[in-house]
């Protein structure tokens, strides 16, 4: 008889963070290609663990709700423009000047948003479908914090004048609205980027009088 090799309490804890980390991009992944073919509302928990192969438990256990897991794939989606900010070369990236910098953001914004047009549609509709507290939104999510926070800190290096904060929350929500998500329907990306640029242009150059 072949003996079995014993398991440790090490290796079991090893190969169930591996299994919840396989999980975990296994059900994001099933999201993700559900609202390709799907409308927000047609994606239940129950369908997106049958899509990823596991259990309706898992989904609920990883994620809590709808609108946790939505917000998980938003964030996950966003992690590679937060990771070029951060890291990468310029001019998103440090080393360019923070007008160029801020420019280049806003592409890559108008970018992500683009391409994940359903995901923003299903965490509006997880939002707007969430009855009890604990499926309400817990503050503001990280990702829209990000995009805020450097926003506002590029604007402040190139005009501290301005009130970097307010001109943040108006770029941010442009990306946001109805009207801007129709547009990016119908392919429409490069000319809201290019809008963006002449509109926060305009701002950085405009005399502080008129401001």
């Amino acid at each position: 008889m072949k003996p079995t090799t014993p398991t440790t309490p090490t290796t079991e804890g090893r190969r169930e963070r591996a299994d919840a980390a396989r999980n975990r991009r296994a059900i994001l992944q099933a999201t993700e290609d559900l609202l390709a073919r799907h409308r927000p509302e047609q994606i239940s928990m129950e369908r997106v663990a049958a899509a990823a192969g596991v259990g309706k438990g898992t989904v609920f256990h990883r994620f809590g709700n709808r609108m946790g897991l939505m917000r998980a794939l938003m964030e996950e989606r966003a992690l590679g423009i937060r990771e070029a900010v951060t890291t990468g070369p310029p001019p998103l990236g440090p080393g360019a000047p923070p007008r160029e910098r801020l420019l280049a953001f806003l592409d890559s914004a108008v970018d992500v948003v683009a391409r994940n047009k359903g995901l923003l549609a299903a965490l509006g509709h997880a939002a707007s479908t969430a009855h009890r507290p604990e499926e309400q939104p817990r503050g503001e999510h990280p990702v829209h914090q990000f995009l805020r926070g450097h926003i506002t800190a590029l604007i402040a290096e190139e005009r501290p004048d301005l009130d970097g904060d307010l001109l943040a929350e108006i770029l941010i929500g442009a990306l946001q609205s109805d009207p801007i998500v129709r547009l990016l329907e119908q392919g429409q990306g490069p000319r809201l980027a290019a809008a963006l640029r002449t509109l926060t242009t305009a701002v950085l150059d405009a005399p502080a009088e008129a401001l």
